[in-house]
């Protein structure tokens, strides 16, 4: 494998999250009736006119804004021609040479801590063909336009990736992005976000990229590593083996855990794109752009080199904590509540919380844990009325039943003894009932002083306080 190198692009679909359609005024929501949300204009009647959503332009902006790119300020529609039984007008309403957004880039953090730019060649808007539906329909094709005419904007990217995992990386940053962005809900089960991967492979060294496959509609993180993994394996070994690779369009079968193939590739001359006479080209002002510009939120890298310095963090819990605003601006709402302890909130919004929240398959906003709840446990860590220990057994109740910290604490009686001579009476106890393991621990076996704490803080159903106890402890036992 080390003689051949994997060249990778992607070109990365998201539907942005506008109430209606980016040429007609259907509905876009999910899980609707088969053609509910289908007007004569997604139908492709005769005589019917696209009107742009101006909506969707201001989103795309707001993409090209936060990944650093050119704004066109004019762009022009046209016309993919192609027969599909999913695309009833007989072509795909997209932007061909004047892309509304171009040259941009994002950073990816890759395994070893180094971070990669990857260039973003364009991004463009365009319209969602429909769907062809087989299961349950033996013989037949059936066909749903409830998503046709959905507006997307495709994010294509340089040919700058060099292995799966380096794709899995930036589709999951501009995951993140186009999420804290509110432009596109990322819901990759729904078809929301998904991608086509362009794969190739060439001797190391060479210059010249190899013959690349496309492989189309990948859903989900997993299979695109999978999917590409494979791919690769299958070009190098056709080529070793004597063949060649054939530009064409692939499906992964997960499955199967294999790429199979769907048709010839295209090129864009197959598609005689042509500029779409219904609509006017989109002329964008400075002043518009501006105003998008000043609407960006905090974005996912600035926000994660503020929680380094601003709160002490690593880089790697500062960017756990920011892979979204939703939980970003979660913890940022414990830590106002608990300023002296940002690193204590993070290892628990990071551990505890999310665990939770993963167990019942729940959204930050859809917790049962509030941030204030959360701070109030962590009050009562900080100023030692319990113990870590102990904290993670109030949590449970605070999950289960929704209630405040203090009332779990007190209705268990689960307060930390910090009473120096309490604790001192009780380490007196535990000695003088082991007096073998005390002659053995004096006699240089120094392991047995976990043997102690342990027996102490069974006497005292956990709640010793550790730091205490240890103290007491070391100076008794010597």
């Amino acid at each position: 494998m080390s003689a051949w190198e994997t060249v990778i692009g992607l070109e990365i679909h998201a539907q942005l999250s506008t109430r209606s359609k980016i040429f007609s005024g259907s509905a876009t929501a999910y899980g609707a009736p088969p053609n509910a949300q289908a007007n004569l204009v997604d139908l492709g009647y005769p005589g019917v006119l696209p009107v742009l959503n101006a909506a969707s332009v201001r989103m795309a902006v707001k993409l090209g804004l936060a990944i650093g790119a050119r704004i066109a300020p004019q762009s022009i529609f046209a016309r993919k021609n192609y027969f599909y039984p999913d695309l009833p007008k007989g072509y795909q309403i997209s932007q061909y040479e004047l892309p509304i957004v171009a040259n941009g880039k994002l950073d990816i953090e890759l395994e070893d801590g180094t971070r990669k730019t990857i260039g973003i060649t364009r991004a463009h808007l365009e319209e969602d063909a429909g769907k062809s539906l087989h299961e349950g329909l033996p013989g037949v094709t059936g066909i749903d336009l409830n998503r046709a005419g959905t507006p997307l904007v495709e994010i294509v990217s340089e040919p700058d990736m060099r292995s799966a995992k380096e794709a899995v990386a930036y589709m999951k940053k501009v995951h993140t992005l186009v999420r804290y962005l509110e432009i596109c809900d990322g819901n990759m089960q729904e078809g929301s976000f998904r991608c086509d991967a362009n794969v190739s492979v060439r001797k190391t060294g060479t210059a010249k990229f190899g013959t690349r496959a496309e492989i189309k509609n990948l859903n989900s993180f997993r299979y695109i590593e999978r999917a590409i993994n494979f791919e690769v394996e299958r070009q190098i070994e056709l080529i070793e083996s004597g063949g060649k690779v054939v530009q064409e369009t692939r499906l992964y079968d997960p499955d199967k855990g294999e790429t199979r193939s769907m048709r010839s590739k295209e090129e864009a001359n197959d598609y005689r794109y042509f500029p779409d006479p219904d609509l006017l080209p989109v002329v964008l002002e400075d002043a518009f752009i501006e105003s998008v510009r000043k609407s960006l939120p905090e974005l996912p890298d600035p926000k994660a080199a503020r929680f380094v310095s601003q709160y002490g963090l690593s880089a790697y819990d500062a960017s756990v904590l920011t892979v979204s605003r939703e939980l970003a601006d979660f913890y940022e709402a414990v830590v106002r509540e608990v300023p002296q302890e940002p690193k204590l909130a993070a290892n628990w919004v990071m551990g505890d919380l999310a665990a939770a929240l993963n167990r019942e398959n729940l959204d930050v906003p859809a917790g049962k844990m509030p941030a204030t709840r959360l701070a109030g446990l962590l009050k009562r860590i900080h100023d030692q009325t319990i113990s870590g220990k102990i904290a993670k057994d109030v949590f449970e109740a605070m999950w289960s039943d929704g209630t405040e910290a203090d009332a779990v604490i007190e209705a268990k009686g689960l307060r930390q003894i910090t009473d120096t001579g309490a604790i001192e009476r009780v380490i007196d106890e535990v000695m003088a009932k082991n007096p073998g393991q005390l002659a053995d621990y004096r006699a240089g076996k120094d392991k047995l002083f976990g043997f102690f704490v342990g027996q102490v803080m069974k006497a005292t159903g956990g709640k010793a306080n550790p730091a205490q106890l240890n103290e007491l402890l070391l100076r008794k036992l010597k």
